[in-house]
């Protein structure tokens, strides 16, 4: 496949990511895209042209014979009606993380892509982040003896700003935040570990948020909105009318090959950072920052000898990770790149759409062991 012509649901926020793929010169054109709302595109228009369609129905970008693959990243919640959509249509899907909000609707995906002439591709970006390519790399090369642990610390300084005011308060479009949110770093321990969760239990609550009287009205469209003054969290503003998430989340998981891992997110902290520590047998790594910026370096840190000092955080070596251009520290266009190439007939480097489905799961049967009092599940 030389040529393909694009199309993008949800061409909004993260649909953005639709633009790397625009790329007349080598016939790659994005050529339509639909919005419930289709005000503040025009950077579209501008870098795809007067003749690109712009349409409210998703039904006729299905219809369209021209358009060959299709960017998936409207809500969470419409990811499975879209994508069977789209592979019953016999189009290419690029399907945004997570895959869908439950197991029943990963399971419909991928029922309709084994019978598809398109292709599936989950874009879980944080496979490509330098950072995880780094500590991957050490993994492999045996600097830390074989993987037997892994824990993730996950600060979001933003959930108050963000989800916590508009459709990801609620659990019949997100399923969870541990879900939403912790699919990305989920599929990273799995990556990391060479093996899938078989067993998660899980502990949280909605501990801050659901004390924050001042809330929108139903009618008011839920905005984005950071507010550093907004501090401490029990000051936000406009928050959802409705919120039946957890603010705070952790799981441990038992993953197939042995591996034992956590995950802990929390949605007010001051700051915000992700944090994975993996100890082998012969060491550990773990990194500050995930992804680097003009102003700011992420690092990965190797301890493989004994110290007598209770604790050096440098570590024994540390790896700076360079400033890649691009969205998510250079992440995304080298996600794209990957999708062309498996278009094209070549493999994936990034996660499967199995890969995809085994993060949904732990994510909802993480959050189903949290509410019912931590009782633990086995992935199907």
């Amino acid at each position: 496949m030389t040529s393909i012509n694009f199309a993008v649901l949800g061409p909004h926020n993260r649909g953005t990511i639709a633009l790397h793929a625009h790329r007349p010169e080598e016939g790659l054109n994005l050529i339509a895209l639909c919005a419930a709302n289709l005000e503040k595109l025009e950077k579209y228009r501008e870098k795809c042209g007067p003749d690109l369609i712009m349409t409210t129905d998703y039904r006729e970008i299905m219809a369209n014979p021209k358009v060959d693959a299709v960017f998936v990243c409207t809500p969470d919640y419409l990811h499975a009606e879209h994508a069977v959509a789209a592979l019953e249509a016999g189009k290419h899907v690029f399907l945004e993380k997570p895959m869908a909000i439950t197991i029943e609707d990963c399971d419909r995906i991928l029922a309709a892509a084994k019978i598809s002439k398109g292709k599936l591709f989950v874009g879980h970006n944080m496979r490509y982040f330098p950072v995880i390519q780094k500590m991957r790399e050490l993994i492999e090369q045996g600097r830390i003896g074989r993987v037997e642990a892994i824990w993730c610390r996950h600060f979001i300084n933003y959930g108050g700003d963000a989800y916590f005011k508009d459709w990801h308060s609620e659990r019949r479009y997100t399923t969870s935040l541990l879900l939403q949110k912790g699919a990305h770093d989920i599929d990273i321990i799995h990556y990391l570990a060479g093996s899938h969760t078989k067993r998660v239990t899980g502990m949280g609550k909605l501990s801050v948020y659901n004390e924050v009287t001042d809330r929108r009205s139903p009618d008011e469209p839920g905005v984005f909105t950071f507010i550093a003054e907004h501090w401490p969290p029990l000051s936000q503003k406009k928050l959802s009318p409705i919120i039946d998430v957890e603010d705070h989340s952790m799981i441990m998981m038992q993953l197939a090959n042995g591996v034992q891992a956590s995950y802990m997110q929390c949605h007010y902290t001051p700051d915000s950072s992700r944090n994975y520590t993996v100890i082998g047998t012969e060491g550990r790594i773990e990194n500050y920052g995930d992804h680097s910026s003009a102003a700011q370096w992420a690092t990965v840190h190797l301890w493989n000898r004994r110290m007598e000092e209770p604790f050096q955080w440098q570590g024994n070596e540390v790896f700076r990770i360079p400033n890649i251009e691009g969205s998510h520290g250079g992440a995304d266009p080298v996600m794209i790149d990957d999708f062309i190439r498996f278009l094209r007939g070549n493999e994936s480097g990034g996660a499967t759409p199995n890969d995809a489905r085994v993060a949904v799961a732990v994510g909802v049967l993480g959050a189903e062991s949290l509410r019912h009092g931590s009782v633990p599940f086995d992935i199907p």
